[in-house]
């Protein structure tokens, strides 16, 4: 699914409008990680910050869609998830980013819990305008393992 060409790839656009949706993309972002190279505890942390922002666009923004997008900065890999609702936008995002916040009966971990699994994040939101969350991952080596002397 990952084009071959290097330099930023075009994004894979899927859409979310069930629990279906939800299952596919996270499927989507493992695979682009596996091809990507991450390792499997930054696979894990991809598709757990996937899934919880794509059921945000799901469940707070009525529907939307995902963006998965390839990165190849000279050499350096990574990964783009962008997630984009036209619901009611995010009324206070200072609040809406504290632990234990939530809006609807859930944990309150979503956008807190799911920033803390990538190394880049940014929300655009206003109410009534929907939100963007956008979550980027590179990747890192992974350290060579220790000989025994």
């Amino acid at each position: 699914m990952m084009p071959a060409s290097s330099g930023q790839a075009c994004s894979t656009c899927l859409p979310i409008g069930s629990d279906g949706d939800l299952a596919y993309v996270r499927q989507q972002v493992r695979q682009y990680a596996a091809q990507l190279g991450f390792g499997l505890v930054q696979q894990t942390k991809l598709v757990t910050a996937a899934s919880e922002l794509a059921r945000n666009t799901l469940v707070h923004g009525g529907g939307g869609r995902a963006e998965i997008t390839p990165l190849d900065h000279g050499g350096v890999r990574g990964l783009r998830m962008r997630f984009v609702d036209e619901g009611p936008g995010i009324r206070d995002l200072d609040l809406a980013m504290t632990d234990g916040y939530t809006s609807g009966g859930g944990l309150g971990l979503g956008l807190s819990g799911a920033k803390r699994l990538v190394q880049e994040f940014a929300v655009d939101t206003a109410p009534g305008r929907g939100t963007t969350v956008t979550a980027l991952a590179w990747v890192t080596p992974v350290p060579p393992s220790r000989t025994r002397v």
